[in-house]
């Protein structure tokens, strides 16, 4: 039976969760894992003409302060992380949405990395309804709130909940948590679910 290009994709991302995302460079990983849950349904998220990548990200109750870099595959088909050398720099994962669009918009960043903390290092105290602002390429800013957060093994990433189709303008945040295996990678991802205002 031959496979979706949402089903490829599926695949892809539970690939990605369960590869390491730490503060050790990754060798081909996906770390940070995976992001974008909300209703489930609609269209692929493909950019509109007019959709300008995102630059920047902004969550002021956390004071993060961010340029945003693109991310694809690794040649082992995971999902890419920033570099450690770059762990104060917001990865946008460019096979999701251009943020404020329809679909999931993925951003990845580490909590830490060898060189310390990182941009995403206090990400779990964000809180209901905080506001990440994201600026595009042509300096427009989208606004999105905070609408949850959550806490999951890489053994069972939510990957349809947070790659899955939506017609949502959704916003996923994601990075690593929790304890370290015996490798030294967090055993975690750290999600965090938000909406456009």
């Amino acid at each position: 039976m031959p496979r979706t290009p949402v089903a490829a994709a599926l695949t892809l991302t539970a690939l990605a969760a369960l590869t390491a995302c730490s503060g050790v460079d990754p060798a081909p990983s996906s770390s940070a894992s995976n992001p974008p849950p909300s209703s489930t349904a609609a269209a692929d998220p493909a950019p509109t003409a007019t959709a300008e990548p995102p630059a920047h990200v902004s969550i002021p109750s956390l004071g993060v302060s961010s340029d945003v870099m693109r991310l694809g595959l690794n040649p082992d088909r995971t999902v890419e992380v920033p570099p450690a050398d770059k762990g104060m720099t917001t990865g946008w994962y460019t096979g999701s949405a251009v943020p404020g669009e329809p679909g999931a918009a993925v951003l990845i960043g580490h909590n830490d990395t060898r060189y310390g903390r990182a941009v995403f290092h206090d990400l779990r105290k964000i809180t209901k309804g905080a506001d990440i602002a994201i600026r595009d390429a042509a300096g427009s800013t989208t606004h999105f709130e905070v609408t949850a957060r959550e806490t999951v093994s890489k053994n069972a990433f939510p990957t349809a909940r947070v790659y899955g189709r939506t017609t949502d303008r959704a916003l996923r945040l994601i990075t690593c948590d929790g304890a370290f295996d015996a490798n030294g990678h967090p055993v975690d991802n750290l999600i965090v679910y938000a909406k456009r205002k």
